[in-house]
């Protein structure tokens, strides 16, 4: 799976820091032609989206991708809920995985590869206060070695 960090059109910055990410999957979207145009013109918004599976199928919800403004009658509403192209095989570990876990499936970042849009899709698990306090402090630290490193170097 490459995961295409340059092209990069929303990032759900937020989920790394509310979520630790077990796996990641690439999903390809079902969208109109009025949304691919708000999706390459970057007017897409993951913070409070998520994905779920109903009847064997991923579905994406809760992601806000702006009208587009030439689009008129042909715009579709910005948070409807849409189906994502994942294998079955691949569904199927899903489900095994969610079943009693207490994992999630939260929306990383949508790009653009080959023409079409994908989604980065990672399969989480919340934290708790205490794990993000964990996080901020491991951060801050590797920060001051850094500082600490480039100053020595300088010397």
């Amino acid at each position: 799976m490459s995961k295409d960090t340059n092209n990069a059109l929303a990032q759900n910055r937020k989920a790394r820091h509310d979520y630790t990410i077990v796996d990641t999957i690439e999903a390809g979207l079902v969208l109109t032609g009025t949304e691919i145009k708000s999706i390459r013109a970057a007017r897409i918004q993951l913070k409070d989206g998520y994905a779920q599976l109903k009847n064997g199928e991923a579905w994406l919800v809760n992601v806000h991708i702006a009208p587009f403004e030439q689009g008129n009658i042909w715009n579709q509403e910005p948070e409807r809920t849409r189906k994502l192209l994942l294998k079955k095989r691949e569904i199927s570990r899903l489900e095994n995985e969610l079943k009693d876990s207490g994992m999630t499936l939260i929306p990383l970042k949508v790009y653009i590869k080959h023409g079409f849009a994908k989604v980065l899709i990672g399969l989480a698990k919340g934290k708790h206060d205490y794990d993000k306090r964990e996080t901020i402090k491991r951060r801050e630290q590797e920060r001051d070695i850094k500082r600490q490193i480039k100053n020595f170097n300088r010397n």
